[in-house]
C-alpha cells in the first residue's frame, strides 16, 4: 500500500474494529431475522415488525444522544477515558451474551437496545482516541484500515455464527439454541480483541482532575457548544454529518430487515450481506490509498452521492439479484464513507478536546440515525408499503451533500 507499517498502538487500536464490529454485523443480519421469528411467532404482521425493530434502534441512539457528550467531556479528563471505554464495551458485550435468553418479541427488544447503548457508548471513546495513537497525517489511513480490518476480521465469527443458524437442524440443535451459540461467540469475540486496546492505550491529550469533576465537565461542554457555534465550518460540518450518515447507518440496521419484510429468502440476504464485508475491505484500503491524493473533502462528496444513488435503487428492489447487488454497492462505500467521515472531524477539532467533541459527534451520527430509522418505520405503516419509507432515505443524502459543500467550503 506504498505506507508505513502500523505502530503498535495503532494496531491494538484497530483490532477493537475487528472486535465489535462482530456485534453490528450480527445486527444487521442476523439478529432482525430472529427478531422476526419472535415477531411472527406472537402474531406481528411484517409491516408492523419493520416498524417495532427500526422504533428499537431509535429508542438506543437517542439514549445515547442525551448521555454522550457528557460521557465524552467527562472522557477528556485525566485518567478517565479508559475506564469508560472499558465499561461500556462490557456493557455492550454482556448485552450481545444476554440475548440468548429472552423468548419473547419484547423481552428481546428491550435487551437488544441495552446491547446497541452498551456498543454506541464504547464508539464515542474509541472514536476519540484516534487521536492519541497516530499522528495528523495518518488520520486517513488509521481510520480506514480501521473500518476495512473491522469488515474482514468480523466475518470470522459471522461465518461461524452462520454454521450453526443454517444448519441447525442438521447438528441437532433448536434455532433458538444456535442462536444463544452465536450470541455468545460473538460476545467473546468482542472482548477478546478488546484487551490490546484496554492493555496499550495512553491518553496523550487530556484536561487534568478537576476538583469538582462533574460540575467542571458539564462547564466544559456547555463552552464547547458555544465554541461549535462560533465555528462555522465544525457547525455545518455536523449538520451536514447528522443527515449523510443518518442515511448510513438507517440502510446498514434496517438491510436484512427490509429484505425480510419484502419476503426475500432469509439464507440469501445473509450470504449478501456477507458480501458486503467482503466488498468494503479492499474498498476501504482503496479510499485509505486515494486520500493521499485526493482531498479528503472531495472523496466524501463521492460517498454521499453513491448513498443517494443507492438508496433510490433500493426502493424498486424486489428481487433477490437485485438485493445482492445493493449488498455490493454498499460494500463498496460504507468503509470509505465512515472512515473519512470519522478522520475528517479528527482533522478540524482540538486535540485535547476530541472526547468533548465526539460526543457530540456521536449525536449527529450513530444519535442522530433515530431520525432514519423512525422515518421509514412510520412511512412503512402509513402506507403499507416498506418501500416506500426506504425511498425517504434519498433526502437526507441530498440534504447531507449540500450542507456539507458549505462547510467545505467554510472550512477553506
Amino acid at each position: 500500500m506504498g505506507q508505513e507499517k502500523l505502530t503498535k498502538q495503532e494496531r491494538d487500536w484497530i483490532l477493537y474494529d475487528v472486535g465489535n464490529s462482530a456485534f453490528i454485523l450480527l445486527v444487521s443480519t442476523i439478529i432482525p431475522i430472529y427478531f422476526n421469528s419472535l415477531a411472527s411467532g406472537a402474531g406481528l404482521s411484517e409491516v408492523d415488525y419493520l416498524a417495532f425493530w427500526g422504533y428499537a434502534a431509535s429508542v438506543s441512539t437517542i439514549a445515547v444522544a442525551i448521555i454522550g457528550p457528557v460521557l465524552g467531556t467527562v472522557a477528556d479528563t485525566k485518567g478517565f477515558k479508559k475506564p469508560l471505554f472499558a465499561v461500556s464495551l462490557l456493557a455492550g458485550a454482556a448485552g450481545c451474551v444476554l440475548l440468548a435468553f429472552p423468548s419473547g418479541w419484547f423481552s428481546f427488544l428491550a435487551v437488544f437496545v441495552a446491547a446497541k447503548i452498551g456498543y454506541n457508548t464504547s464508539l464515542i471513546f474509541y472514536d476519540s482516541m484516534l487521536v492519541d495513537v497516530t499522528t495528523p497525517k495518518r488520520l486517513d489511513q488509521v481510520s480506514s484500515q480501521g473500518y476495512a480490518w473491522g469488515y474482514i476480521g468480523s466475518c470470522i465469527p459471522f461465518i461461524l455464527s452462520l454454521f450453526f443458524v443454517l444448519l441447525h437442524g442438521k447438528l441437532g440443535i433448536s434455532m433458538r439454541q444456535a442462536m444463544a451459540i452465536a450470541f455468545f461467540l460473538n460476545g467473546a469475540w468482542w472482548i477478546a480483541l478488546s484487551i490490546p486496546l484496554l492493555k496499550g492505550y495512553r491518553q496523550e491529550h487530556y484536561a487534568e482532575l478537576p476538583s469538582h469533576p462533574a460540575r467542571s465537565s458539564l462547564k466544559r461542554l456547555f463552552c464547547t457548544l458555544q465554541e461549535i457555534r462560533k465555528q462555522k465550518h465544525i457547525f455545518l460540518y455536523l449538520l451536514a454529518f447528522f443527515f449523510f450518515i443518518d442515511g448510513v447507518y438507517t440502510i446498514i440496521e434496517m438491510a436484512t430487515a427490509y429484505g425480510s419484510a419484502l419476503g426475500l429468502d432469509s439464507s440469501q440476504l445473509l450470504l449478501a450481506l456477507l458480501a458486503t464485508q467482503v466488498v468494503a475491505f479492499p474498498c476501504a484500503l482503496v479510499f485509505a490509498r486515494v486520500s493521499k491524493i485526493w482531498e479528503t473533502s472531495r472523496l466524501l462528496k463521492v460517498c454521499i452521492l453513491a448513498y443517494a444513488a443507492i438508496s433510490l435503487f433500493a426502493v424498486q428492489l424486489d428481487k433477490q439479484w437485485e438485493f445482492w447487488l445493493l449488498a455490493v454497492l454498499v460494500g463498496m462505500f460504507q468503509g470509505g464513507i465512515q472512515a473519512l467521515s470519522r478522520s475528517y472531524f479528527a482533522k478540524i477539532i482540538p486535540a485535547d478536546k476530541s472526547g468533548e467533541y465526539f460526543g457530540i459527534y456521536d449525536i449527529c451520527g450513530k444519535g442522530a440515525s433515530f431520525l432514519g430509522t423512525t422515518l421509514v418505520g412510520l412511512v412503512a405503516q402509513a402506507t403499507g408499503k416498506a418501500s416506500a419509507g426506504v425511498g425517504m432515505l434519498t433526502l437526507l443524502f441530498f440534504a447531507g451533500f449540500w450542507v456539507f459543500c458549505r462547510a467545505d467550503r467554510a472550512n477553506d
